[in-house]
């Protein structure tokens, strides 16, 4: 495949862009800027963004139906009325623990959602991936620095995951109709020399479209683990993808500026958020979260 071209979506700069999803019943991305506690929503016919701040730290949101979000904040899962952004609190996760907040989370084609936790200072260990489903909330795996690349088999028989710092994808059998585990994690690839795994999305065909943080794009994986493509950006802390637009024929890519010095060369774009048009329309959207 020939080189995709990318265009600058939207100009904020985020102290560390994150989360992003589409919602095809409205034709709306959304993400966020975790450390700047906004979300960003953005209806891709209108080309305008919207910035709504938000009270706590926030990574993730997902669609429940046409009046409500569920967000996933340092604190809980909070119920959004999309109308005007008033938040309820659903469930408590983690909310004793004031060193963790919420990082990388995805919904399972079941509309179980996974939602990642981490220490706030990135602390050894400190974080977790919890599971929940129909108003059920369950813990899965402990003892991770930094959750990310969660992110499913579109029959929803596979679920990815990475523990940032080791470099290192890992792969879980799963129970479709729950998205439960129903094995023992195990590497998917070898570890990446190019950057370290942070965000990721399946497409269709069950590939993996993995954000490097470090490593200035998206790489795309086979669902055996081969190296297919990379998209190359010009924002070397690039966080997470998302498919976007009604064919899934467009590639949503945030980035962080996080550390950076916005005036050295090559950081001029960091913490914007891109767009890539593909060469067909390849990806999936995820469903809506089922709380019953």
């Amino acid at each position: 495949m020939t080189e995709t071209a990318w265009t600058v979506l939207d100009d904020h700069r985020c102290v560390l862009g994150e989360g992003p999803t589409y919602d095809p019943v409205t034709g709306t991305a959304w993400w966020f800027d975790i450390l700047g506690k906004r979300l960003f929503e953005h209806r891709l016919a209108k080309r305008r963004t919207l910035v709504h701040p938000l009270p706590e730290l926030s990574s993730a949101i997902a669609r429940v139906d046409d009046h409500r979000q569920l967000l996933v904040t340092e604190t809980g899962l909070y119920l959004r009325d999309v109308r005007d952004g008033r938040l309820a609190l659903h469930r408590p996760l983690e909310a004793d623990n004031a060193a963790t907040r919420s990082n990388d989370s995805r919904v399972h084609p079941c509309g179980a959602l996974w939602v990642g936790t981490m220490g706030k200072s990135a602390e050894e260990g400190a974080g977790s991936i919890h599971w929940y489903f129909r108003g059920e909330l369950r813990t899965l795996f402990t003892g991770i620095t930094v959750t990310n690349a969660i992110s499913f088999s579109p029959d929803g028989r596979l679920g990815y995951f990475t523990d940032t710092p080791t470099r290192q994808i890992m792969r879980v059998a799963l129970d479709p109709e729950t998205g439960l585990p129903t094995g023992t994690p195990e590497p998917f690839s070898a570890p990446s020399q190019n950057g370290e795994p942070d965000g990721a999305v399946t497409d269709a065909a069950g590939n993996l479209w993995v954000a490097r943080w470090g490593g200035g794009g998206v790489e795309v994986m086979s669902p055996e683990g081969v190296l297919l493509r990379k998209l190359p950006l010009p924002a070397s802390l690039t966080t997470c993808p998302a498919f976007v637009g009604a064919e899934g024929d467009r590639l949503l890519v945030t980035s962080a500026s996080v550390g950076l010095d916005p005036e050295a060369e090559g950081n001029a774009l960091a913490g914007c958020t891109f767009l890539f048009d593909l060469d067909a329309p390849v990806g999936r959207f995820d469903p809506a979260v089922r709380l019953n």
